[in-house]
């Protein structure tokens, strides 16, 4: 069985016992989150898609940890004119393992 689920405005595919990294959540390390943001669920082949949502269904998740992602470069650059802009950022995650899909 798997739903796909707006997390955090960005939709992910989600098994139970499966480990996502998803934007960072307003939540502390070992508690409980639940998503009732669930757009399609599919259950040995038995689909349910929503509009927008699927009536009744929570996807429950527990909070692992909160980390920094890998660093992104982002290089700029005008040829011939002498410009050049580097930069880059760590992205802040939250990693969730998914409990139940109901």
């Amino acid at each position: 069985m798997y739903a796909i689920v707006d997390i955090a405005g960005q939709q992910f595919k989600v098994e139970a016992g499966k480990k996502i990294f998803v934007h960072r959540l307003a939540a502390e390390v070992g508690a409980s989150v639940d998503f009732e943001k669930v757009l399609l669920t599919d259950n040995d082949g038995v689909v349910k898609v929503g509009a927008p949502y699927v009536e009744g269904a929570v996807v429950k998740a527990t909070v692992l940890d909160h980390l920094k992602g890998d660093k992104v470069i982002v290089f700029k650059k005008k040829r011939r004119k002498g410009y050049q802009k580097k930069n880059g950022h760590r992205q802040y995650l939250t990693q969730i393992q998914i409990e139940t899909i109901a």
